[in-house]
């Protein structure tokens, strides 16, 4: 009953609208109070809401810094974010107040592996330029040569950063007939290698023999703005990027010139700086570019899935106990 009466007692601030099945599990936690919209919370509000709370729910793309722990001051325990991705976090601040923190990686594996594979494919065959053809009349008759893309039959795909996400991209990839995989990392991955028969190559290699390259790695300090000039120029000409990792992950600019200059044939991007993207950005304006509005994870059930596991996060965390993600800081 004492432990009951604890929990009742709990606050926490949630930072968005999340789906229902997460609320629902949130609302075992006592006092919940919510930013109740899609649209991002004001920096004022949050510094607001956080205040004297036991327990925060964010999002990736709240920064949850110095100001913000500050305005949580020491009631805060436990952290839990609706993400794989915690970059967003002042982690040594975190670490130096002993605030917990949860996360939801494997629940958003399979739906983002499936993304990454429509987006490879949306932008190899050209398919929303192909609309925008027949939505605007420029579809006239049967062109032996007109929409022509790349297929993946016979091909060579490069994966940076086979975990999980990249070893189920390369499993969904492998029916569509590719010759061969090439993946670059930390560290070669011996057992997930051996079952796709892929090889562990420098970062170089990858992009000069790669026909599709496919970004799925974490975002550290080693693959901060990896995606640059010098890497674009050794692709081929051929050739089709993919990330639906983090967009500081690649130089932008870097990226436009490449494809605006021929060193790479098209790009597909899940996640960009800043996010969202502003409409004058100049990668908007290429037809060889296919940008998506992060929306790797977005289907109904890894959603209410994550939206769940985060709450048990916070709620496990908020009781002392082991958390089902916790994030080891």
């Amino acid at each position: 009953m004492r432990a009951a009466a604890v929990q009742r007692l709990m606050k926490v601030f949630v930072t968005r609208r999340i789906p229902p099945e997460g609320l629902a599990a949130l609302s075992r936690a006592g006092d919940v109070q919510q930013w109740d919209s899609d649209e991002p919370i004001p920096q004022s509000e949050l510094l607001a809401g956080v205040a004297g709370k036991d327990g925060l729910l964010c999002l990736l793309s709240d920064r949850i810094d110095k100001e913000v722990l500050d305005a949580a001051g020491p009631s805060l325990k436990v952290i839990s974010t609706l993400s794989v991705g915690y970059d967003h976090l002042a982690i040594e601040e975190i670490k130096k107040r002993g605030i917990r923190v949860g996360y939801t990686p494997d629940i958003l594996t399979d739906a983002t592996a499936e993304l990454t594979v429509a987006l490879l494919l949306a932008t190899s065959r050209r398919l929303p330029e192909s609309v925008e053809e027949v939505k605007n009349g420029g579809w006239t008759t049967w062109k032996p040569l007109w929409m022509c893309g790349y297929g993946l039959s016979n091909s060579t795909v490069g994966i940076i950063g086979l975990g999980r996400i990249g070893q189920a991209v390369a499993h969904r990839l492998k029916p569509f007939g590719v010759k061969k995989f090439l993946y670059a990392g930390r560290h070669p991955k011996p057992e997930a290698a051996m079952e796709l028969k892929a090889e562990f190559v420098p970062l170089a290699k990858l992009a000069e023999e790669s026909d599709f390259v496919i970004v799925t790695c974490s975002l550290i300090p080693d693959t901060q703005g990896m995606c640059n000039r010098d890497f674009f120029c050794k692709m081929k000409k051929t050739s089709v990027f993919i990330n639906t990792s983090r967009g500081t992950v690649v130089n932008q600019k870097d990226l436009y010139e490449a494809l605006v200059n021929g060193h790479i044939a098209a790009a597909g991007l899940d996640v960009t700086t800043p996010e969202p993207l502003p409409a004058d950005n100049p990668l908007l304006s290429l037809k060889n570019c296919v940008i998506l509005p992060h929306i790797g994870s977005a289907t109904y059930a890894t959603r209410n899935a994550m939206s769940v596991l985060a709450a048990n996060n916070l709620l496990a965390g908020l009781k002392g106990e082991s958390m089902p993600s916790e994030l080891k800081l």
